[in-house]
């Protein structure tokens, strides 16, 4: 259950060895606001298919200095930032958080929907989601690929936010390691303010402790959702029963098209963020898994920044 897509108009540029990235021209970003219609953002379809076959390493992944990055709330428009608190196990509806948002892009031909978060930045101009849901993993990156925050029911009150870079781990981009499914795209400006400075930003974890408590939210699209409204869960979290990814995984019914979403710590959406929703096992019922974010995720985080 999850979500990706391909956006390309330069070769991949790797800053170090675990990382993948692409540019995107402001033309190719300009045609990809305009491409998504109320029309085609309806039938946009979630992408359980793009993640489907995929493995994870067993390997460990803690390997760096624990990290907090403070999010912010909005400047532009103040007191738009919202917190949504509370929260159950099975997903629930929430009402708009202005920073996450649906993400639109396409891939292969066709259209799909993920979800995502804006997060505090140096460039305040970051959106975190899944590495599915930019990357083809392995393969191509995505194409128009845009972030609409506080999306409902096809209104979209900050309008979209056009990717002119995409970044994702070289672990998913070479070889679809879902242990490494997170991906950051920047992206232009709208109406003259950045991003974050119009919805605010999320702050960001790294190299946490393992089993914390999580609330996460998404725009499930799959039956018996149907994409329009946010939904969260909440749970503990539990390290991967087979033991096939070092991903973490709590109790939700969120379906697919809430890929990419973020796991916040603690109850709430003013938290820090430390993973998002990846992907679900067939034979292990209403739990959603998501990567550990350690130094490898950390430093694409960084490198989206810069």
């Amino acid at each position: 259950m999850l979500c990706s897509a391909p956006m390309a108009t330069a070769a991949p540029q790797a800053p170090n060895d675990d990382i993948q990235s692409i540019k995107i021209s402001s033309q190719k970003a300009d045609s990809a606001i305009d491409y998504w219609t109320a029309d085609r953002m309806k039938a946009a379809k979630n992408a359980d298919s793009l993640v489907k076959g995929k493995s994870g390493s067993a390997a460990k992944v803690e390997s760096g200095k624990s990290a907090k990055v403070p999010g912010h709330a909005a400047k532009a428009n103040a007191g738009v930032l919202k917190s949504a608190t509370g929260g159950k196990t099975r997903a629930s509806a929430e009402s708009p958080v202005s920073h996450i948002g649906k993400v639109f892009f396409t891939l292969g031909g066709s259209d799909y929907v993920c979800s995502g978060n804006a997060v505090v930045s140096a460039n305040e101009s970051t959106v975190s989601t899944a590495g599915h849901c930019l990357n083809e993993g392995p393969g191509a990156f995505a194409t128009r690929w845009v972030f609409a925050p506080a999306y409902e029911n096809g209104k979209t009150p900050y309008g979209t936010f056009a990717a002119t870079e995409l970044v994702t781990t070289s672990q998913w981009s070479g070889s679809g390691d879902i242990t490494y499914d997170t991906g950051f795209a920047v992206v232009s400006n709208s109406s003259g303010a950045t991003l974050t400075d119009t919805v605010g930003a999320s702050g960001v974890a790294f190299n946490q402790a393992r089993g914390l408590a999580y609330k996460a939210y998404g725009y499930p699209a799959a039956s018996p959702f149907n994409g329009e409204t946010l939904q969260s869960c909440s749970g503990t979290a539990t390290d991967d029963p087979f033991g096939e990814t070092q991903s973490q995984g709590i109790p939700c019914t969120m379906t697919g098209g809430s890929s990419g979403g973020p796991w916040f710590l603690g109850s709430g959406s003013s938290g820090y963020q430390n993973s998002v929703n990846s992907f679900g096992y067939n034979t292990v019922r209403n739990t959603m898994f998501g990567p550990y974010w350690g130094s490898v995720i950390q430093q694409a985080y960084q490198n989206a920044q810069s």
